[in-house]
């Protein structure tokens, strides 16, 4: 029988989401818990691959269990794991779903804080920089207009190709002004994309790069010499949509749309 795991992670600890032989990962440590608890070596299949620091307000795993249990897996596992991963819910599927082939859409936000703030610092990017916030906006709003991002890839050789179909993007600010929000939607994202859109983006807030040449990234798809990738702490994979589950997240108090007004 096959399961999805419905799981958030704060990832700021932890080498990212897949295994590594040398670092701890968020999927070893999911991994080596339900072994305890199941007496049996259960690999789990992730919906992506968050880089180290990153965090999840909404991930899935799928993993084939051909045993019962006659016990709260749920309250057992998040009895093993620690605080910073939860598990959501455990939903059965059909064996041929699979949590990272199968999902739709993909969304991501990345927090940046432009004062110092130390409550912050596991969960948003600082950033003391004087940004011109509605010339981030107009770069934002080019975004959707194109679909190749080959120009915001660290390695786009790797892919058969680097077409993106983005369908959403939003740059928000709260109440107090110094705390940024953006947010992206697509059907699949490519090598620290999102952190090099943001590098970008904040050269243009600072006037180090106009709109028309943040645009032309877009256009001539080249990949540039200096990528200007942002930091991975801040970045959440805040949502993942599949033609057959489609979950709001449990957890999403900062990103919570009320706490926010979107920049036009």
């Amino acid at each position: 029988m096959r399961y999805f795991f419905h799981i958030a992670y704060l990832g700021y600890s932890f080498n990212g989401w897949q295994r590594h032989p040398k670092a701890k990962s968020i999927q070893e440590t999911i991994e080596q818990q339900l072994e305890k608890i199941l007496k049996v070596s259960v690999p789990i299949n992730g919906c992506g691959r968050t880089d180290a620091k990153v965090n999840a307000s909404q991930f899935f795993f799928h993993v084939d269990l051909d045993m019962e249990w006659d016990f709260d897996l749920k309250f057992r596992i998040n009895k093993a794991l620690p605080t910073s991963i939860t598990v959501v819910d455990i939903i059965p599927v059909d064996d041929n779903k699979h949590a990272r082939f199968d999902a739709v859409q993909r969304q991501y936000n990345y927090l940046i804080h432009t004062q110092k703030n130390p409550f912050l610092n596991s969960l948003s990017t600082l950033y003391e920089l004087d940004l011109n916030y509605d010339k981030m906006q107009k770069a934002v709003a080019l975004l959707s207009n194109y679909q190749d991002y080959r120009a915001f890839c660290t390695t786009p050789n790797k892919y058969e190709h680097t077409i993106c179909k983005v369908s959403d993007t939003k740059l928000y600010v709260d109440s107090s002004g110094t705390r940024l929000n953006f947010e992206i939607k697509s059907n699949r994202f490519l090598t620290r994309m999102i952190r090099i859109i943001i590098g970008k983006l904040l050269k243009v807030g600072t006037s180090e790069l106009s709109i028309d040449k943040f645009e032309q990234l877009l256009i001539k798809k080249e990949t540039p010499a200096d990528l200007d990738i942002a930091h991975p702490t801040g970045l959440y994979l805040s949502r993942v949509i599949y033609p057959f589950l489609d979950i709001k997240p449990a957890y999403n108090a900062l990103l919570c749309k009320k706490n926010w007004t979107e920049i036009k």
